[in-house]
């Protein structure tokens, strides 16, 4: 009886990543029968993170960490960490998001996800906050041309009552722009970088 072949079961569950469902579908054979094979031969079953994780990225990760060869390398790694640590969103379980007034510290940050991780730079969204007394085309033009994406990367962007936030409406020419990366795998990894330097403080 073929579930009982432990090495295909493995190759399709651990190495394939396909689902429980889908293996009883291609045996023709219902979902318990291989859940009982699976653990008659001890092969751990995916926590239900995990599987919503493989389910939205059946290709494997979206990211492949770089391995730090060159004081260059070192040096951006740092600071991308520094960035996330310092004006990132931690909280937020399944994304890396950073959000910032000034231009030049988020093209570092892009840079950071596109060298150490290789992160495909269409992957990215984008999202602006501005003054209603801004130019919202002008505004997002700016931010478009400087970072180099595309417009359909962007979310609607949000307007805010001129004058609301007080002396931050100063330091905010271009308005707030915000990085989104939807996987919560590489969001924990950053945040385990971050533990790892809090051990030095």
């Amino acid at each position: 009886m073929i579930l009982m072949d432990k090495k295909l079961l493995e190759l399709w569950y651990l190495r394939d990543k396909k689902s429980v469902h889908t293996i009883a579908s291609e045996l023709n054979c219902s979902d318990g029968k291989v859940n009982y094979w699976m653990e008659k031969h001890f092969i751990p079953k995916r926590s239900i993170s995990d599987a919503i994780y493989t389910k939205h990225n059946p290709k494997g990760d979206p990211f492949s960490p770089k391995i730090l060869q060159t004081n260059g390398d070192s040096f951006l790694f740092g600071l991308g960490i520094g960035l996330y640590w310092g004006e990132g969103t931690k909280k937020n379980p399944g994304q890396v998001r950073l959000g910032n007034t000034d231009p030049y510290l988020i093209r570092a940050f892009l840079i950071f996800l596109r060298k150490m991780y290789n992160i495909d730079n269409s992957k990215l969204r984008f999202a602006i906050q501005i003054f209603t007394d801004m130019d919202q085309k002008k505004e997002e033009k700016f931010w478009r041309d400087f970072l180099k994406v595309e417009a359909k990367q962007f979310y609607k962007t949000i307007n805010t009552r001129s004058g609301s936030i007080g002396t931050y409406r100063e330091k905010s020419k271009h308005g707030v722009l915000t990085v989104y990366f939807g996987n919560k795998k590489l969001r924990d990894i950053l945040i385990d970088e971050i533990e790892k330097l809090k051990e030095f403080s």
